[in-house]
């Protein structure tokens, strides 16, 4: 498949490994990124607990997004009648599938969590899901080999497969 030119809607887990392995600017440089509010709320959780070179610069980071999108509680009803698994979702990824399920457009999600991949199958959405190991690679970033289990292709694949065989 070709690398992907429209929305990557990217939730909080994808952000902070980005930024562990150094990969953020080639990721940010590659695509059209946008995600909700409540992913960018996310990574600035806990920062407290983190050493500074772990920090994740918030007006820096907004920047980086074309569209970070608000969701309201009409929105997150809407979307779990949609989808009641939607409800038991944490906070970043309840938001991400709420605004996703309004679009219209050729948007895809990388959200390296089992639940995400449930919805994907469930909605007959599996081709809008793609791994980070994919989209850094995509964009001939060398060291997408170093991003940990759940952001590689295996990894999505095997998701895939077990979420089909339940």
């Amino acid at each position: 498949m070709a690398k992907h030119h429209g929305p990557l809607l990217i939730d909080t887990n994808v952000i902070l490994e980005c930024h562990r392995v150094s990969a953020w600017k080639a990721l940010s440089g590659g695509y059209i990124l946008e995600t909700v509010e409540k992913c960018v709320e996310e990574t600035q959780n806990g920062m407290q607990n983190r050493h500074p070179e772990t920090w994740i610069n918030e007006v820096d980071l907004k920047d980086t997004f074309q569209t970070i999108h608000a969701v309201d509680d009409r929105r997150r009803a809407e979307a779990v009648i949609f989808d009641p698994k939607i409800a038991s979702l944490d906070a970043g990824e309840r938001d991400l599938w709420s605004h996703a399920f309004d679009r219209r457009d050729t948007w895809i999600i990388c959200g390296p969590d089992y639940a995400t991949y449930e919805i994907a199958v469930r909605n007959r959405m599996v081709e809008r899901l793609i791994c980070l190991d994919r989209l850094l690679g995509d964009v001939g970033w060398s060291g997408h080999t170093n991003v940990r289990k759940n952001f590689t292709r295996r990894w999505h694949e095997d998701a895939i497969s077990k979420v089909y065989s339940f």
